[in-house]
């Protein structure tokens, strides 16, 4: 087997294992938070937001310092220090004490954190570019069923062991995967000789002076604030459907609908990538992401909804793989880890933004008022590729 396919394959397994681990502490988050002390439905909800919403808040700040480090220093190395890093994270908040120790933990926790990305970064610089759509959509399907099993194994485990104890079998999940990096994949990686010391603003400024990637960073976070970030909204929408009847069962059924749909269609979108050229599937995709909003808008039955979150999925399928397709594409020689640095700036900031965001559409516009928005944000998207993005690559492609 090549050096590229193993090395795909074990991270795929081990981004499954540790999204996995970081999502089985979502269902019971605000439960716990009650364990910790926190009384009250309001108080509970303002500090789960906080508690969130920290984690891409300082993921968002310091993705580019760990960009920059893994382009001196090799990407295998930064997902190590992600990895072993998170781990004794998560053993940690098993070990809180109130809410405020649970949302410093949170805070080192997007500090420290990036396996994903650390790993897309990897995977696509030690891919043969004509394999890399493949290899970014096997990835992102590795993530995506981590997350859709996450949290279902979280609320079962929850039940049987106790908050606390989930932590600890996150955190030794993490460094499983981390230790399967470290004795496993190789990265065929030179040091940069005699590189010149720049500040963060110089490496952005000189990433973004190469036509399209500004554009490209804006429609990652269009599509993590339209489709990913306002998520948490529907389960909503599930409960006014199903009457309350069984609605966090049907809400689960909802998110892991479009989950599932993602995790099949990214190898073969990501394959149709690299035979058609990723740019075309990322417009297309955003173009179906944005058809199959609007529907779901007016939906009256509860299958209905299900059916659209599918379909929404199969579209979500070929948004980042091929937006990192891009983006190894175009990156400067020598800073492609900083370029996805940046580009995962964008990503977390529209994990950040979306539910803040998506509290205040719902309660001024209603619930059904979300899709509405995530369907313009999405045209929006289809502009910016159709009008920036194709004709730029165009030009370069004929300018070479």
């Amino acid at each position: 087997m090549n050096d590229w396919k193993k090395n795909l394959y074990i991270l795929t397994t081990s981004v499954f294992i540790v999204m996995s681990g970081m999502t089985m502490i979502i269902p019971f988050l605000p439960l716990y938070l009650q364990d910790l002390g926190v009384t009250g439905h309001k108080e509970v909800t303002i500090w789960s937001g906080l508690i969130v919403g920290v984690n891409f808040f300082s993921a968002f700040l310091v993705s580019p310092l760990w960009g920059r480090l893994a382009d001196r220093h090799g990407r295998r190395l930064m997902v190590l220090r992600s990895g072993f890093g998170m781990a004794i994270v998560m053993v940690l908040m098993g070990f809180a004490t109130g809410p405020w120790s649970l949302f410093v933990f949170r805070l080192i926790n997007g500090t420290i954190s990036g396996f994903n990305p650390a790993s897309i970064a990897l995977v696509s610089t030690n891919t043969p570019k004509k394999h890399v759509g493949y290899a970014l959509g096997i990835l992102q399907a590795g993530s995506v069923a981590g997350a859709i099993c996450g949290p279902l194994f979280g609320g079962l485990m929850a039940e049987v062991f106790g908050f606390r104890t989930i932590f600890n079998i996150t955190g030794i999940l993490v460094a499983i995967a981390a230790l399967t990096v470290l004795m496993f994949v190789k990265e065929d990686f030179t040091p940069p000789k005699n590189e010149e010391k720049t500040s963060t603003w110089q490496d952005f400024k000189k990433i973004a002076a190469v036509q399209p990637v500004p554009f490209i960073f804006v429609i990652v976070f269009i599509i993590q604030f339209s489709l990913v970030g306002l998520n948490p909204m529907v389960s909503l929408l599930v409960e006014d459907l199903s009457g309350g009847v069984n609605s966090a069962f049907f809400a689960g059924l909802a998110v892991s609908a479009m989950g599932f749909a993602n995790m099949l269609a990214s190898p073969r979108l990501g394959r149709l990538s690299d035979r058609k050229g990723a740019q075309y599937v990322l417009l297309f995709s955003l173009i179906g992401a944005a058809l199959f909003a609007v529907p779901q808008a007016f939906v009256t039955e509860l299958w209905h909804l299900i059916v659209m979150r599918f379909l929404t999925g199969l579209c979500l399928g070929g948004l980042l793989p091929a937006a990192n397709s891009l983006i190894r594409t175009l990156s400067p020689e020598g800073m492609e880890s900083r370029t996805y640095g940046f580009s995962n700036s964008f990503l977390f900031l529209g994990s950040m933004l979306g539910p803040m965001s998506g509290g205040l559409i719902a309660s001024t516009m209603g619930i059904r008022g979300l899709f509405f928005i995530s369907a313009i944000l999405l045209i929006a998207g289809v502009f910016v590729m159709r009008m920036q993005v194709i004709p730029r690559l165009k030009k370069g492609c004929s300018s070479g």
